[in-house]
């Protein structure tokens, strides 16, 4: 991005040709890049470019990128800025490409990442988030200085006052899918494409699960209200509550001590609709996080639930899970291969068992949005296979009468009713269950949220009995 001048020619400002100006008008003072104060949130925006110039540019996943360089900011409102800037950059990067292509004859490249991340950002300062404009152009401009791009100020000041000026391109929410996933999304869902692709671009809510052996879900509702915390019930799950505002969960009453968890609307539905009896030998497959395990544990404290993972350091955050919300309840933590049931299964079968599966996360794009980035097609194919095997493997360790609830965070048709309809083809004696209306539309022998209904991420549910 930078360019030598000819031999006893003064270089012109790069920010002047990006704004269109007349190189021999002098900038009037309004137009010069501004300074911001120390403090003023510019390391932030500095080490949100360097993030999302990682997964923007060079592949790298969203999550490992924020865990690595959030803990070098101190201040925590920085480092949620950092979380908020990359996630409002990567639900939409095709509207702000869009605008740098119309307003720079040669736009930033390859050896440019960084820089193309800050421009992102500025404009998602602007559109979006609405942040105040002064102090935000002022961050983005200092941020360049401490990117080493002091020479580039003067561009990304033109380049986000003529944002601040004509305002941002709409763009359309389809065009940040790739090729073969969009084209895959509207061949399953033709009706309601564009409205999972709008969703795709809004921030999601803030749901919680109340911990019930801890109190009810009014009695925190109340404590909410009582800490000036604006919250609904969900009628479709039993322990939801939904934020009117994000905001910093540790700030959240009694949350530390095990009050309640975050999790979406659509997940909250699994354990409810497995619904095990008091004293259940329960299999969570698959069960990293462990959210869904202390769901079950919460609903029942009966049960005796082993969790299952393939993973043995996703376990551990299964483990710490737990011992939050029931430090007084144990879970049998397996790390294993679930499909692999020889190596792991004791001969005792279960008498209900959850499989959310692996799959491709495309409900969840809101919540993920560096997913459209890196899925391929051949990502699908290989999750379709995994789903198959874990499905037949499972089935031989659940006692006849038992049940097995299948989900999955996708909304493509190949990992959740197509998937289902094989392995009932393929399995004498096992059917499908109906399903409540609130947990989506039927879909094959289950059922399918789409993204937004409801509030709720994108999930796929099927209830099947074993004769």
């Amino acid at each position: 991005m930078t360019h030598t001048p000819p031999p006893g020619r003064r270089p012109r400002s790069p920010g002047a040709a990006a704004a269109n100006r007349p190189a021999a008008r002098k900038p009037a003072a309004r137009d010069r890049a501004p300074s911001a104060p120390a403090g003023s949130g510019a390391a932030a925006r500095a080490c949100a470019a360097r993030v999302l110039d990682a997964v923007l540019h060079r592949g790298r996943s969203l999550r490992a990128e924020l865990a690595g360089a959030l803990p070098g900011l101190e201040d925590p409102r920085d480092r949620a800025l950092v979380e908020t800037l990359c996630f409002a950059v990567l639900r939409q990067p095709g509207r702000y490409a869009a605008a740098l292509a119309a307003w720079m004859p040669k736009p930033p490249g390859r050896r440019d990442g960084e820089l193309r991340a800050l421009l992102y950002l500025g404009f998602a300062q602007l559109d979006p988030l609405r942040l105040p404009a002064h102090a935000a152009l002022a961050a983005t401009v200092e941020a360049t200085r401490l990117l080493g791009r002091r020479h580039q100020a003067g561009l990304v000041n033109a380049l986000l006052r003529r944002a601040q000026r004509d305002g941002l391109p709409a763009g359309d929410p389809a065009d940040d899918w790739p090729q073969w996933l969009r084209s895959r999304i509207r061949e399953d869902w033709p009706e309601q494409a564009a409205a999972v692709f709008a969703a795709s671009v809004a921030e999601p809510p803030l749901w919680l699960r109340v911990n019930r052996r801890r109190g009810s879900r009014d009695a925190y509702l109340e404590r909410l209200r009582e800490a000036g915390i604006a919250a609904t019930a969900s009628a479709d799950a039993a322990d939801a509550l939904r934020l009117e505002a994000s905001m910093p969960v540790a700030a959240l009453p009694g949350f530390a001590d095990g009050a309640v968890s975050v999790q979406d609307l659509s997940a909250q539905c699994v354990a409810g609709l497995l619904a095990p009896a008091a004293g259940d030998r329960v299999l969570d497959a698959c069960a990293a996080p462990g959210g869904k395990t202390a769901h079950l544990l919460e609903s029942e404290p009966s049960l005796r639930v082993t969790a299952l993972d393939v993973d043995q350091r996703r376990l551990a955050r299964v483990r710490d899970t737990l011992q939050r919300l029931h430090p007084d309840l144990e879970a049998r933590l397996l790390a294993a291969d679930a499909t692999a049931v020889a190596d792991w299964w004791d001969g005792q079968a279960f008498d209900a068992i959850l499989l959310d599966a692996p799959c491709s996360a495309t409900g969840i794009v809101r919540r993920q949005p560096d997913v459209r980035l890196h899925r391929r097609a051949s990502d699908v194919e290989a999750l379709v296979a995994l789903q198959a095997r874990l499905l037949d493997a499972l089935w031989t360790t659940l006692r006849p009468g038992g049940a097995l609830v299948y989900a999955t965070c996708s909304i493509l048709k190949a990992e959740n009713a197509d998937q289902v309809e094989a392995f009932l083809a393929r399995t004498a004696d096992a059917s499908a269950e109906s399903l409540p209306a609130a947990l989506g539309e039927i879909s094959g022998p289950g059922r399918q949220r789409l993204p937004g209904e409801g509030g709720g991420d994108g999930f796929f549910y099927a209830r099947l009995r074993k004769a």
